[in-house]
């Protein structure tokens, strides 16, 4: 009898996750190095990339920081030549740097704005992915991009809550997503997506909450209750299983998915 508990195994794994640094790159990298990977903790900010890495040591786990700036070329490309040069093969890549800007109708949202966000939300995952496929050719091999459940249905209660930048960027990912599962399938890479609804213990929101009154903060939140069938927001560690489970063999059959996390938002 096969052993079951074992399809989850990522013993002898290298995984890169960006935006690592803080909020579900943290809690990917936590949860993909309890499952035995050597995790690439990979984040614009190094002391934030240290500081996770440090905690999966403390954890029992094996993660190494690694500063980048995925909307730079040179960056992304410097990234995956210190990788090669290390003799490392990528078996997971967790695209989820990502960004959102202060929530406005989009005949108020500002070019400049548009721009930054597309930078690090689109650019800077088609950059990565581009980089780090070669390392990844041959298979078997996971790439699970964080899209998000407003690049799959419009949303508006009555004000801004999430920006035509914002859900055009994931709507983005979601196409990228299915397009490299097509691509990529007989060389043994699988592509899927996961789309969170709202979480809580992110910094995905500091750019609203910084210019977000305590009403306002409160007005948001409970229109997001009210939306969600489960009444509440996600944790970023309801997420870890998932995650696990689109790195792990347990997985090998599925690509080109998009996982919705959402306490039923996208099933209503």
């Amino acid at each position: 009898m096969a052993n079951r508990g074992a399809m989850f195994d990522l013993q002898g794994k290298h995984a890169v996750v960006t935006g690592a640094g803080s909020g579900l790159g943290r809690a990917f990298s936590l949860a993909l190095a309890a499952f035995g990977a050597h995790v690439i903790a990979a984040d614009r900010n190094e002391p934030w990339a240290k500081e996770t890495a440090e905690l999966v040591a403390k954890d029992g786990g094996q993660a190494s920081p690694l500063a980048v700036d995925v909307t730079d070329d040179a960056s992304v490309s410097a990234m995956a030549e210190r990788l090669r040069a290390g003799a490392r093969r990528v078996d997971v890549l967790v695209n989820n740097a990502g960004i959102a800007t202060a929530p406005a109708r989009t005949h108020e949202m500002p070019v400049e704005d548009w721009d930054r966000l597309m930078a690090v939300n689109l650019r800077g995952v088609f950059l990565t992915t581009r980089a780090l496929l070669p390392l990844m050719l041959g298979g078997p091999a996971s790439i699970i991009n964080i899209a998000s459940i407003v690049g799959m249905v419009g949303y508006y209660p009555g004000f801004p809550s999430a920006g035509a930048n914002y859900a055009a960027s994931k709507a983005g990912v979601v196409g990228f997503t299915r397009q490299l599962a097509a691509e990529y399938a007989r060389d043994g890479i699988r592509a899927n997506a996961i789309a969170p609804g709202w979480h809580e213990g992110t910094r995905l929101g500091a750019e609203r909450r910084a210019v977000s009154s305590p009403e306002t903060i409160a007005r948001f939140d409970g229109a997001i209750f009210a939306r969600t069938p489960m009444g509440r927001k996600g944790t970023t560690d309801e997420l870890e299983g998932l995650i696990v489970y689109l790195a792990s063999d347990a997985a090998r059959f599925v690509t080109g998915q998009v996982f919705g996390h959402d306490g039923g938002w996208l099933g209503t």
